[in-house]
């Protein structure tokens, strides 16, 4: 299932943490493994996820967090940038696509 929740809890000494949503009663257990962001995962209390998760009996809580995404970039970090060509006029002439994505890094 896919929900919107708020970080309640996370330690980054232990790689894990808590995200509060009223479709997990009790908290969603989430690992850093779970984070899909550049560079060194982890999260702030407070901050907004997108996040999936699974009925599990994980540490003491029913749910579990497979995925988790932040919902805007965190502090220092450049948003993915990804550039799209335009399609050329002429239907006779080839078609061309290409994709960058340029990295952020935490600091």
């Amino acid at each position: 299932m896919s929900s919107l929740g708020t970080v309640a809890q996370w330690s980054d000494e232990d790689g894990w943490g808590v995200i509060a949503s009223g479709e997990t009663p009790g908290g969603c257990w989430t690992h850093f493994s779970a984070l899909e962001m550049p560079g060194y995962r982890s999260l702030d209390v407070g901050e907004l996820v997108d996040f999936h998760w699974e009925a599990s009996d994980q540490d003491g809580f029913a749910y579990r967090a497979v995925r988790v995404q932040p919902r805007r970039p965190r502090t220092g970090e450049t948003p993915t940038i990804i550039e799209t060509p335009t399609v050329p006029a002429s239907a006779a002439a080839p078609y061309r696509s290409t994709l960058r994505i340029t990295p952020s890094q935490r600091e």
